[in-house]
């Protein structure tokens, strides 16, 4: 199956997973890779503007990473996960959308900034 992204993991969502069990981290890894060749809202779904949500549900446990689209490469398109927590609540935290906006500006102001010279 062709992938229709590329992931790249930021470190808050690398420490995130490795703070898992072993198999809820290999269900979430599953799903994300599933993710990257269907299409399927269940498993990665728009939340704002710019802000999805890989989601995963595993043992009566919802799992969300959030990211963003990194489309500045023309040639690859890549999806950035920010972070991940375990959900608590029916509807996703405000708080959590906006730490994810948050670290998308920093991301593209870094790149930007590391393009110049």
């Amino acid at each position: 199956m062709e992938e229709r992204f590329n992931v790249e993991f930021l470190e808050e969502s690398v420490n995130f997973l490795e703070s898992l069990e072993e198999k809820a981290r290999e269900k979430i890894i599953y799903n994300i890779y599933k993710a990257r060749v269907t299409q399927d809202n269940e498993l990665f779904k728009k939340l704002s503007d710019d802000i999805w949500e890989f989601r995963t549900l595993f043992n009566k446990t919802h799992y969300r990473l959030f990211a963003f689209w990194d489309k500045t490469d023309k040639v690859e398109k890549l999806v950035v996960s920010t972070h991940g927590i375990i959900k608590k609540t029916k509807k996703t935290p405000s708080k959590e959308i906006k730490k994810a906006v948050q670290v998308k500006e920093m991301y593209f102001k870094l790149k930007s900034g590391s393009n110049e010279k």
